[in-house]
């Protein structure tokens, strides 16, 4: 009786765990694509705030979920929002950057979490910079979208820590009960 118990729970979990991956990745798509999504540069690139999401989805959900809906929601973003060529390059770039948080911890905004903030910067420029390179064929010219990407990093973090404070002080992650 108690293994069916465990094993019912065990089911229930991971269902939950692919529908707020799900959900975080439609948040994602959303919040790049569509919500103060201001194109930048001539290679199709643009700054957005998508990124506090995946922060915020890396702090929540277990490693493979995270990425998965980091991936999935950027990517998709990419997409649907007229920036096909950049896709590949995000999908890698933002599952790296979730990699960097943790799901782990009793509060979203921790010590790890506040220092994988300063590891998504350069992730993100260097990623970017990288793809942008590959897909010019200059390694000079993606140089002038460094400050895009600090900004967007910057601006994400900024807005990471103001969502994730609101839901600790609500006690959020407690509250869902994924463990």
């Amino acid at each position: 009786m108690a293994n069916t118990q465990t094993a019912a729970k065990t089911k229930t979990n991971k269902l939950i765990l692919l529908v707020l991956s799900a959900l975080f990745a439609a948040m994602i798509t959303v919040m790049t694509a569509f919500l103060f999504h201001i194109p930048i540069g001539v290679n199709g690139g643009y700054l957005h705030f998508g990124d506090a999401l995946i922060y915020l989805a890396a702090s929540m959900l277990p490693a493979p979920y995270a990425c998965t809906a980091a991936a999935v929601g950027a990517g998709l973003a990419d997409i649907v929002s007229g920036a096909p060529i950049w896709a590949p390059f995000t999908l890698v770039i933002k599952a790296c950057i979730a990699l960097l948080f943790t799901s782990k911890k009793e509060k979203l905004l921790n010590k790890r979490n506040a220092l994988a903030l300063l590891g998504a910067w350069p992730i993100t420029c260097v990623g970017y910079y990288i793809a942008e390179a590959i897909i010019t064929g200059n390694w000079i010219v993606p140089a002038a979208g460094l400050p895009a990407n600090t900004i967007q990093a910057a601006g994400s973090a900024v807005l990471f820590v103001l969502i994730a404070l609101a839901l600790d002080k609500m006690r959020f992650k407690s509250r869902l009960k994924l463990s």
